[in-house]
């Protein structure tokens, strides 16, 4: 079952065009990569999604039904452009967010204290929002966006400001959500962030979508059937069948990146290798998101 339908969305500013076109299925409990050069139309999809701003034509479902202000309780959103009140104590700041989204004040302080302590920042409750560190406040924001539990979860940059460690954390507390069961949709420039995380990727270009499926499925799609070796000894001719793409020597390691026609195997060419010189590995070249990324937009 899809959690979100995103059905032939417009959106507009002046003259310029912010959304073309845009149709985007969500199933439940996965992780979607939403990619895009800057200026692409991500933010404003998710605005939309989010009930922040109209679109100019199109239809969102959310469960199966028209998507209404109501059901933005069920959904957190994490902006790029963090927001916070600096004078409010950290735990006031919190309470106040999560009773915005409909919990009682006793089920809101038990959240808070709970997540208060899984980041470590108990002795922080009664500190103005100013206090903190960029880290810290980066974490506060975090809990505001999930204390609800909400079934649809947007985070846009949600590792933007944390050191290796902290981005570590959340981006457990992240797959830990997933398997509670909420949807999350990862809007990110960390190529390696979508590669590790996402299920499903969606990538939008020029106001249009370019790229929608599952991960797995696009980086096969995307394969050019060319293979990395590394070896031993001298490679003093191949057949037409295989092209070099690139030669390389590391730290007194050999490899290189060969390309086959489709219609050849890759056990034709470990034949044709295996006559001249010693594998000492053998693995067909996938591409990553990054390169598909690169690749489409480019294109």
């Amino acid at each position: 079952m899809n959690i979100l339908e995103v059905e032939e969305i417009y959106k507009t500013y002046g003259t310029h065009k912010a959304l073309d076109n845009v149709s985007i299925s969500i199933p439940e409990k996965i992780i979607l990569g939403l990619m895009g050069p800057n200026g692409a139309g991500k933010t404003t999809l998710l605005r939309i999604i989010n009930q922040i701003i109209i679109p100019d034509s199109g239809k969102i479902f959310f469960n199966g039904k028209i998507i209404s202000y109501l059901d933005v309780q069920q959904i957190g959103y994490l902006p790029e452009e963090r927001g916070l009140y600096k004078k409010m104590k950290v735990e006031e700041q919190l309470l106040y967010f999560a009773r915005l989204k409909g919990l009682h004040k006793k089920e809101a302080s038990l959240c808070i204290k709970e997540w208060l302590e899984k980041f470590q920042m108990e002795k922080w409750a009664n500190k103005k929002v100013e206090d903190l560190s960029k880290g810290m406040a980066q974490k506060i924001q975090f809990i505001t966006t999930v204390l609800h539990k909400p079934k649809l979860l947007i985070l846009d940059e949600p590792f933007s400001g944390f050191d290796p460690v902290n981005a570590l954390l959340i981006r457990d507390e992240i797959l830990k959500l997933k398997d509670c069961g909420s949807t999350i949709i990862f809007s990110s420039h960390r190529m390696e962030s979508i590669e590790e995380l996402c299920d499903y990727v969606v990538l939008i270009h020029k106001s249009k979508k370019i790229l929608d499926g599952k991960k797995k499925e696009i980086k096969e799609k995307f394969k050019d059937n060319s293979f990395l070796i590394e070896y031993t000894g001298t490679i003093t001719h191949l057949k037409e069948d295989f092209q070099i793409i690139s030669t390389e020597t590391r730290e007194e390691r050999n490899f290189i990146h060969i390309k086959i026609h489709q219609e050849i195997s890759s056990n034709a060419l470990l034949q044709e290798l295996l006559s001249q010189i010693e594998i000492k590995s053998f693995s067909e070249k996938v591409p990553s998101m990054n390169d598909i990324f690169i690749q489409m937009v480019q294109d």
